[in-house]
């Protein structure tokens, strides 16, 4: 028995260690990887919090309809947020086909539909639209890159932790 100020057991040189049970690796990756994509999911609830910012700034007539984006990425976050706790496979699922139909292919159609704008600052130089002394178009930009890649990165790590529950799903078959 160990003990914090006491001498050591007698017989026992401290080598013993190795016959102690461990936990699974694959425990272990998956609880990291449910913390890593907890943080991620909280990036995504500020993300929500500003696009429902902007959405509300539209309601009120201060921006245009046209440029405000739908704010359906609540919906990964939320079977994300469902699946952690129990090791939901299905809702983790439903979480990465929904992260790439409602994030990143919104991103991806409008960075095309903002690109005639940032061609025509590449060849002119001209900007007709600033935030915060920058081209809006360049600011866009930077904002979809940081986007698609905390997207992407809610992307691998459900998969990589998808994978890691089916591993321990199959363990569990072949008992």
């Amino acid at each position: 028995m160990a003990s914090r100020a006491g001498p050591r057991a007698a017989g026992t040189d401290g080598s013993d260690y190795q016959h102690r049970e461990r936990v699974a690796s694959h425990y272990q990756m998956s609880v990291s990887l449910k913390s890593e994509i907890r943080k991620l999911n909280i990036v995504h609830l500020l993300i929500w919090v500003l696009m429902a910012a902007q959405v509300t700034v539209s309601q009120l007539n201060l921006v245009s309809h046209k440029v405000v984006a739908s704010p359906y990425h609540i919906i990964p976050t939320v079977f994300s947020f469902l699946a952690l706790p129990r090791n939901n496979i299905s809702y983790l699922v439903i979480s990465m086909i929904s992260a790439g139909l409602f994030c990143v292919a919104p991103l991806i159609y409008g960075s095309m539909e903002m690109f005639p704008v940032a061609q025509q600052l590449y060849r002119h130089g001209k900007a007709y639209r600033f935030i915060f002394g920058f081209s809006a178009v360049s600011v866009m930009y930077l904002v979809i890159v940081i986007a698609v890649q905390v997207h992407g990165w809610q992307i691998y790590y459900s998969k990589k932790l998808l994978d890691q529950w089916f591993t321990t799903t199959q363990e569990k078959k072949k008992k």
